[in-house]
């Protein structure tokens, strides 16, 4: 068990990029899910100004779901979803 929690561990402080190359976030902390002894996400900060706003994340971050990572290296490769994702705000601003 001490080697996967070092593995966990090592996470922390790992760069997130999509796997087009765009970057989103630094991994902060793990998310895991005890009752299955998984890690179920990734808490993400130093986010993406361009992915994210503020008003969007407040001040903590987001949590990348696990599910999205594709592979775990020097950095950590995403799915594109994040570039996807649709600003609401931004929509508004163009119709007024």
């Amino acid at each position: 068990m001490d080697s996967e929690a070092d593995e966990i561990t090592s996470l922390v402080g790992r760069e997130v990029y999509s796997n087009n190359g765009v970057f989103v976030g630094e991994v902060e902390d793990v998310r895991l899910n005890l009752d299955t002894e998984t890690v179920n996400g990734l808490a993400l900060s130093e986010l993406n100004p361009q992915l994210f706003s503020q008003s969007m994340t407040g001040e903590k971050g987001v949590i990348v779901p696990y599910r999205w990572v594709r592979a775990v290296g020097d950095v950590v490769l995403i799915n594109d979803v994040v570039e996807r994702y649709e600003n609401p705000e931004a929509d508004e601003e163009i119709a007024a």
